[in-house]
């Protein structure tokens, strides 16, 4: 007999535009934000600004103190923000479901070890029943069986 539990469903984690394609990108910009392939990209991309509007005078579209720059950064930090507390607030509604449906889960196992301990009882009280009728009747086989005995074989 197996433990049954109903699966939660997960479908009410969409994302709050109604798609949950925005929240799947969301997701993966944010995890993309954390990893060392952005932070090496990014540190190029800031290094070759840096040189090309220091080095090369014709080419200098943000002079020092690199306006532009500081700007693209704050741009960058506008929608980056946003993006990993949506990606964080989606992660903790999918744990929240999860620690749901694994608590059901643990009810569910409860439930059918306590009804597997019932049955266990109900066995072991008809096996202790079926064991006394056994002795109840070996006793009295014996007891018929030496009366017998007794009235063939006299003493």
């Amino acid at each position: 007999m197996k433990p049954t539990f109903a699966r939660r469903d997960l479908s009410r984690l969409h994302g709050t535009f109604g798609s949950d394609a925005f929240g799947k990108k969301a997701e993966s910009f944010a995890r993309f934000f954390g990893t060392p392939t952005f932070l090496i990209v990014q540190t190029a991309v800031v290094v070759l600004w840096i040189v090309i509007n220091v080095a090369a005078v014709s080419l200098q579209w943000d002079p020092y103190p690199f306006i532009l720059l500081n700007l693209a950064f704050s741009l960058q930090a506008a929608y980056a923000a946003p993006l990993i507390l949506l990606a964080q607030t989606r992660q903790a509604d999918r744990d929240k479901a999860m620690s749901e449906t694994d608590a059901e889960h643990r009810e569910a196992l409860a439930a059918a070890n306590e009804e597997r301990q019932t049955l266990a009882m109900d066995l072991w009280q008809n096996m202790s029943r079926i064991l006394e009728e056994n002795m109840r009747l070996t006793e009295e086989v014996n007891a018929l069986t030496a009366e017998i005995h007794s009235r063939l074989i006299p003493a």
